[in-house]
């Protein structure tokens, strides 16, 4: 009995990994469609984040069935449905990037920042990095997530600076830069759903959830 359910709980695992590989990719084509104003990648994203929304049913329906077979060895999987809806947010966050991204194609002369695209590694490597401590139960790897979340804040700040600046010097594109602030800013919200999912794997582990002994 156990052996089945460790096949069904690695079984799970991949489809966790599956999704989170599918966030990653909505984050890089959202934004390399906002860097190339490209309306029909902007457009593909939205539609992939159908995919991602697919996926949560699986892993949700996969985690509800296997709570009700494996009740007291089941902390994992009420993890890893808690986790699921931060990927699940990740995903709305992309397709929400992909959205300016067709605002911004009316103006291909106005570029984003660099650091949007040190954001865009920063946060896919959160994303990556927090499913992996999931399934490693690896809780050194949680603990630089929740840390990296400092390149991504200190990036945002840094867009911002660049962005006041350009309002400052031409107020005609201050409409242009509110929409790359607002990429900024989903980009620093998707580090903290990585956070998130980071902070749910040292719990799972130490029973501390957020510098809080809960078991």
């Amino acid at each position: 009995m156990r052996t089945k359910y460790d096949k069904q709980l690695t079984a799970l695992h991949d489809e966790l990994i599956a999704m989170g590989a599918l966030c990653e990719t909505a984050i890089q084509y959202a934004v390399q469609a906002l860097r190339t104003r490209d309306a029909e990648l902007a457009k593909r994203t939205m539609q992939g984040d159908k995919e991602i929304d697919q996926k949560e049913h699986i892993i949700e329906s996969a985690c509800l069935k296997l709570l009700l077979e494996q009740q007291p060895v089941a902390r994992d999987l009420r993890e890893a449905l808690k986790m699921v809806t931060d990927l699940e947010r990740i995903g709305d966050l992309a397709e929400d990037i992909a959205d300016v991204s067709l605002f911004l194609c009316e103006r291909p002369d106005y570029t984003a920042p660099e650091q949007i695209d040190f954001m865009v590694e920063a946060a896919t490597k959160m994303v990556h990095d927090s499913i992996d401590a999931f399934v490693a139960n690896d809780l050194a790897k949680a603990h630089s997530v929740m840390e990296y979340d400092d390149v991504v804040d200190r990036l945002f700040n840094e867009v911002r600076t660049v962005l006041v600046k350009r309002i400052h010097a031409s107020m005609e594109d201050a409409e242009q830069a509110m929409d790359i602030m607002m990429v900024a800013k989903y980009l620093e919200r998707i580090g903290d759903h990585a956070v998130n999912i980071s902070e749910w794997v040292e719990f799972s582990i130490t029973g501390t959830y957020k510098n809080s002994r809960v078991l």
